[in-house]
């Protein structure tokens, strides 16, 4: 399914997958709503903390009470935190650097031990790997994943930052909307995170943008606001693989996780601010081919394959 040509994604080539597509009927997608549900752990200082997966990654999310810290021993890659709005205050420790956190940003967090200590009451998402295979266990969907989805690629790492190992912080205020660019698109080593602006006002119905991706997962976190995903499932030969459309109104903050090759977009529907953020693991490679979108593409490069290509 191609995009209006209005939508800058329009310009995106067509991409063989990575790996070869699975047969038989797609996976389902995902709706966790954490309005609606309890939290995976509450704290001593009474933070509340979810956790839903997706095959390649594991995502946490906290509504942290000041004075909490989330730890991290032996932390085998990268992970990101993530820190979309409202109050923030953070400080965050690591084996490769330090810092203060008290404005919306995206963290890099390297390998090995690291903390976050909250100094506010603040909400903090956190984006882990497949390589730690124990925090994937410790997800309420994990039953979900008892076989590997056929369609989704596996995880494998990019290449490391040029400069080594740091923590890297990125404010959204330093990195505004640029012309010729679609939103606010970060990488590192392990995920890629399009941080978008809330939309003011529900999104024009006749401006959707339906699409599909081949061989991997979208999360989509939607921190502020109400939101409807639209999902359609592609027909096969088959008869009984054929799923009604779904139209899932969820509220925020909650996680949809879309598997391929489902058609979807997403419809902003709240009346003030709707933001989402979108999430990929490992990162996209059509989105880093596109020169200028990644704000942090001079940090990482991309694997040596596609650099051939």
């Amino acid at each position: 399914m191609t995009y209006s040509t209005a939508d800058i994604r329009s310009r995106l080539p067509a991409t063989a997958p990575a790996a070869a597509p699975g047969t038989g009927p797609a996976a389902q997608a995902q709706f966790i709503d954490f309005t609606a549900t309890e939290p995976d752990e509450v704290t001593e200082r009474g933070s509340r903390i979810w956790w839903v997966r997706g095959q390649n990654f594991a995502v946490s999310y906290a509504v942290a009470c000041a004075g909490e810290v989330l730890e991290r021993e032996a932390q085998p890659d990268e992970y990101v935190a993530l820190f979309p709005g409202g109050p923030v205050g953070a400080d965050i420790r690591s084996e490769h650097g330090s810092a203060s956190v008290e404005q919306p940003a995206l963290v890099v967090v390297p390998p090995g031990a690291s903390r976050i200590e909250l100094t506010r009451d603040t909400q903090v998402i956190r984006l882990f790997s497949a390589a730690s295979a124990e925090l994937l266990a410790r997800c309420r969907n994990n039953d979900a994943y008892r076989e590997p989805d056929p369609y989704v690629s596996g995880f494998a790492p990019w290449p490391p930052a040029v400069d080594g190992p740091h923590l890297r912080i990125y404010f959204v205020a330093d990195h505004p909307y640029a012309p010729g660019r679609f939103g606010r698109l970060f990488r590192c080593s392990t995920f890629m995170v399009n941080l978008f602006d809330p939309d003011l006002g529900p999104r024009d119905p006749a401006a959707l943008s339906p699409h599909h991706h081949d061989d991997f997962e979208q999360c989509s976190l939607t921190v502020e606001g109400h939101w409807c995903h639209h999902i359609r499932t592609p027909w096969t030969t088959n008869l009984a693989d054929w799923r009604p459309d779904e139209h899932v109104a969820v509220a925020s903050p909650s996680v949809t996780i879309i598997p391929p090759p489902l058609v979807h977009t997403s419809q902003s529907t709240g009346q003030a601010r709707n933001q989402l953020i979108d999430v990929f693991c490992p990162p996209r490679h059509d989105f880093s081919a596109q020169p200028g979108w990644v704000v942090n593409a001079h940090e990482y490069p991309v694997p040596e394959a596609e650099n051939a290509r």
